[in-house]
């Protein structure tokens, strides 16, 4: 069987899919952790303040990997491919399956990156061409909170898998053709403006509110065009297992997570003045 082609116009694009044994896999624009054989990681991730560019950095505490959110910050999940061969990438944020909004699994559907790739997760998938995008926020307006799933809040995880090399074709066997995927629905203009009065009144309370455990919300929709191929995991168990918790960088703090030096007093002088007598005390 033959995978979908992906045309020469998505160097920079992504592959996304639901897998099982052999399933369809779709296509995207386009700190790492050991593989699990030992080797080299395959894939790196990286968490990015999209408001102001900067790669979060990574506080490593007591085996756990740390990084320090920023209240109201649009952030993006950066999937680099490290290996020489395609990559299914399962993502999770707080929980969730970032594409198909499941409880996560690494069963489920992923994005595959093309050897030597990168692309920025921006979002929680909504359609073929559309993502909600990836804002940290207080606990009790996060997607998994208001979806009644709150126990996992604050990680994000990542499972990668080797993609099984295809036997050539029989030589006179001509190429089997793949069902298209039905297009994904036209996004609902009252929907969109109903999240859009829902996002104004959490923004409200999140700046009145105390400083909670950060989560990750559901943000305004973002174009994100995916296109769809077939991918067949090597192995039933990821071949790379990665997971970053995150928090306000002052709870990181209170945790013992980041650790800031003491203040420093100031250094007492041996001849502060240049009085030739010891004067008399103040009566």
């Amino acid at each position: 069987m033959h995978r979908a082609a992906v045309p020469a116009t998505l160097s920079r694009r992504l592959l996304l899919g639901s897998f099982a044994t052999l399933a369809a896999a779709w296509a995207l624009p386009g700190c790492a952790h050991p593989a699990a054989d030992g080797g080299p990681p395959l894939a790196s991730l990286e968490v990015v303040d999209r408001d102001n560019g900067q790669v979060l950095p990574v506080y490593h505490h007591q085996g756990r990997r740390y990084v320090p959110g920023r209240p109201g910050a649009r952030y993006a999940l950066r999937l680099r491919n490290q290996s020489s061969g395609r990559l299914l990438v399962v993502l999770s944020v707080d929980g969730i399956n970032v594409i198909s909004g499941q409880t996560a699994d690494w069963g489920q559907t992923g994005y595959v990156l093309e050897p030597g790739r990168w692309h920025d997760i921006t979002g929680w998938r909504k359609s073929d061409t559309q993502v909600a995008a990836f804002e940290f926020a207080p606990i009790e307006q996060s997607y998994a909170a208001r979806t009644g799933r709150a126990g996992e809040v604050g990680v994000i995880g990542m499972a990668v898998f080797r993609e099984r090399p295809l036997p050539p074709p029989p030589p006179a066997a001509p190429p089997v053709a793949m069902e298209s995927a039905a297009p994904a629905p036209a996004s609902n203009t009252a929907q969109v403006r109903r999240e859009a009065r829902e996002r104004t009144a959490d923004a409200s309370a999140a700046a009145a509110a105390p400083a909670a455990k950060l989560g990750t919300g559901h943000g305004a929709r973002e174009w994100s065009a995916i296109t769809r191929t077939q991918f067949e995991r090597a192995a039933a168990m990821p071949d790379q297992l990665l997971q970053i918790e995150y928090d306000r960088f002052e709870r990181l703090v209170a945790a013992g997570v980041i650790r800031q030096p003491p203040p420093i007093a100031p250094r007492p002088l041996a001849f502060p003045g240049n009085t030739s007598y010891v004067p008399d005390p103040p009566r």
